[in-house]
């Protein structure tokens, strides 16, 4: 692929543009660091102000059922400990490693597709179809991360990748670089929406979000028109939608990215064409659990088919009800959570058992049953070594209890983001922030009993490039989820040391929160200002913990404290009064429901939100991971170990080992004695497994 530039001063000039009215009268110039030269480039970064205006990912500061809205991105700062170690490592590694490969085609082009979508390079498309959805992914979370460094190397990345983006877009809106670029070369065959698997709709609908985002922080309109134009065409399309074009819905992210539309822009039209996307699906005519478009989506009550399009489909209904309280839409996304996290979710708060399945299994009416990819499987189908749990859906799991959590104020909604977030959202990605997992499986044998798509080592790029990107701006976004608020309280979701700096009704509150979360489970709140009326301060008290305590400046609360529920003080606040929080977490031994057949007569380890697991790395050398049993009346006892994968508390206790003679072609044997002996064992956090090269891994054990 080559870029063409014929003169310098066409490379110094590639992509400039008239300046850009933004909304408050400010005329904003694209900068670009590969399209201008350094000096000015560096020039005009330096006469473009930079205007933020603090908003959240998920904007319900208007949605009129919802009842919480998320604090501003911009009002939390993570200040040391966990979460500001992963955030740190976010936006110094993983975010310009990232920004390389995509600049650069290391591996696939990404901007290069839409350089050359805008005329501005030479070349053929090459990459999966959603490739333009993992750049936007990236854009996002270079856009969180710069609204709070204010880095201006990242500023300028963001520029850039803008530039492109409106380059490429053609006049009427629509935008999807592989069908641009073959337009661009001559197919005239070439056009929009000629198969649902090109996933035009998931990539538009990241846009979106994206641009939503990217306005709320800086007030600049230039996304959000390339945003707009991209809506204005999808609704044109849709207008009266045959079935067969209802088909393009697959992970749907764009039912999300409408309603941050609407939110953002207050334009009723992007609204209604949410509405228009879900009500399409009541048009297709032989659909399937895969795309869950089988039934309408009012009849579900299951979770269903391919994890990824199923949360994005469950978190985008939410959004729909937040603003229209269709009491239609909230009865199927409560069935279907109580399904998933009943019988179908893992430990680590992962989803999307099977990499290939049926569905719906074993129904009567055969003529109904699908093919599945990477789905849930059925209830109780939970294996361990074939787990598939792709990184996307377990983030996109996140984003949908996120949203019921802004409809309804219920903890046991941020319990699982919490889960999902230390566990199998983290283990997407390494500790140095440069390597990525597509699946998350709960068990790794060598060798594994059948050959399965993606290693089980981290990689710095797949074909499949979704998951990388969708965990760095998890990560990149965390803030958004540690604090929310209504009118007259403040809610504590995520224990980490901040700053909190925002606003309750019109009065400045300013909160400095210290902890050692999650090795500890002792939190500290400050009031550094706040509000002369009374107001709530709630906080979640984990589904996980017993015996939680809190004081107030020294003085113990003598109410009762439940687990999973938010624990309200109400009351008339000053500056410096401190609220000291007490989560006891003991190491458990855990057990799943009998039904789940691959972990029968067996336990995980877990510990506050952090589950646990077992590498051959920490067993001597004569022991193999099969071999290992725990006691069912085992002592745990915890240590931190500051030299061990950046710092971790780890599960020390002492297991015995069964050795197992060799299997070879056997299926079934009579059961051999064995003589038991006791060894030390040490577990570590699940998230940190696979960064000390490959090995075996498990996080569940055999019971003796």
């Amino acid at each position: 692929m080559t870029l063409v530039f014929k003169t310098s001063e066409e490379y110094n000039q590639l992509s400039q543009t008239p300046p850009l009215q933004s909304r408050n009268g400010i005329s904003q110039m694209l900068v670009a660091k590969h399209y201008f030269s350094p000096t000015t480039a560096a020039l005009l970064v330096a006469l473009v102000p930079t205007l933020l205006f603090g908003q959240a990912i998920t904007d319900t500061s208007n949605s009129k059922f919802a009842v919480v809205e998320p604090v501003p991105l911009n009002e939390v700062r993570w200040t040391d400990g966990f979460w500001a170690d992963r955030v740190d490592t976010c936006h110094n590694k993983s975010i310009p490693t990232m920004w390389a490969l995509m600049r650069d085609g290391t591996y696939k082009p990404f901007l290069e597709h839409f350089l050359i979508a805008g005329g501005k390079a030479e070349g053929d498309y090459h990459g999966a179809q959603w490739n333009d959805g993992d750049f936007y992914k990236w854009l996002e979370a270079a856009i969180a991360t710069y609204a709070v460094t204010q880095d201006q190397t990242l500023g300028e990345a963001i520029e850039t990748s803008i530039a492109a983006i409106a380059a490429a877009q053609r006049e009427d809106g629509y935008i999807h670089t592989p069908v641009l670029i073959r337009e661009r070369n001559g197919d005239t065959s070439a056009k929009p929406f000629e198969n649902r698997l090109n996933f035009e709709m998931y990539n538009m609908g990241h846009l979106m979000t994206t641009a939503c985002l990217h306005y709320r922080l800086t007030q600049k309109t230039d996304l959000l028109d390339a945003a707009e134009k991209a809506a204005r065409f999808m609704i044109k399309t849709f207008e009266n939608p045959s079935p067969e074009l209802a088909r393009n819905a697959v992970c749907p992210s764009h039912y999300m990215g409408a309603i941050e539309l609407y939110r953002t822009t207050g334009k009723p039209e992007y609204l209604k064409l949410a509405q228009t996307f879900l009500d399409m699906r009541n048009l297709v005519t032989e659909g399937g659990d895969d795309n869950q478009d089988l039934v309408p989506f009012v009849e579900q009550k299951e979770a269903v088919g391919h994890a990824v399009r199923a949360n994005y489909l469950y978190a985008g209904a939410a959004d729909l009800y937040a603003e229209t309280g269709d009491k239609s839409l909230l009865e199927p996304l409560q069935a279907i959570w109580e399904n998933l996290v009943q019988k179908k979710l893992y430990i680590t708060g992962a989803c999307g058992a099977l990499y290939d399945g049926a569905s719906p299994d074993g129904s009567a009416n055969q003529a109904h049953i699908t093919r599945t990819h990477q789905s849930f499987g059925r209830n109780y189908q939970l294996p361990t070594t074939t787990a598939h749990n792709e990184t996307c859906a377990n983030i996109a799991g996140a984003m949908w209890n996120w949203r019921m959590f802004l409809l309804t104020g219920e903890a046991k909604y941020v319990d699982l983001v919490e889960l999902a977030l230390y566990n199998s959202i983290l283990s997407g990605v390494s500790l140095d922030g440069t390597e990525y997992f597509y699946v998350n499986p709960l068990r790794v044998v060598d060798p594994l009993p059948v050959e399965l798509r993606y290693p089980r080592t981290r990689q710095k790029f797949f074909t499949s490039f979704c998951c990388p990107p969708n965990v760095v701006r998890t990560i990149a976004e965390l803030s958004g989820y540690a604090y929310s608020k209504s009118n007259d309280s403040v809610y504590v979701n995520l224990y980490g040391s901040n700053t909190l700096n925002t606003t309750l009704g019109d009065a400045p509150l300013k909160i400095t929160q210290t902890t050692n979360y999650p090795w500890d489970g002792r939190v500290t709140l400050t009031i550094d200002e706040c509000p002369s009326k009374e107001f709530s301060l709630k906080l979640r008290i984990p589904g996980w913990s017993e015996g939680a305590t809190i004081e107030i400046n020294g003085k113990p609360v003598t109410e009762t404290i439940l687990s999973s529920e938010y624990f309200e003080i109400r009351r008339p606040w000053k500056t410096g009064d401190v609220v000291t929080l007490d989560l006891p977490m003991p190491a458990q031994l855990i057990e799943a429901h009998p039904l789940v057949e691959e972990t029968q007569h067996q336990v995980a380890i877990k510990r506050g939100p952090i589950v646990y697991c077992l590498e051959s790395a920490d067993l001597p050398k004569d022991v193999q991971l099969e071999d290992v049993v725990i006691p069912a009346d085992a002592k745990l006892t915890t240590k931190f170990d500051s030299d061990l994968l950046g710092g971790v508390e780890v599960v020390e206790t002492e297991a015995l080992v069964e050795p197992t003679t060799d299997w070879g072609s056997e299926l079934y044997r009579p059961k051999l004695p064995a003589e038991a002996k006791t060894i030390p064992l040490r577990l570590i956090p699940y998230y940190a497994w696979a960064n000390r090269g490959a090995g075996e891994m498990t996080v569940w054990l055999p019971v003796k």
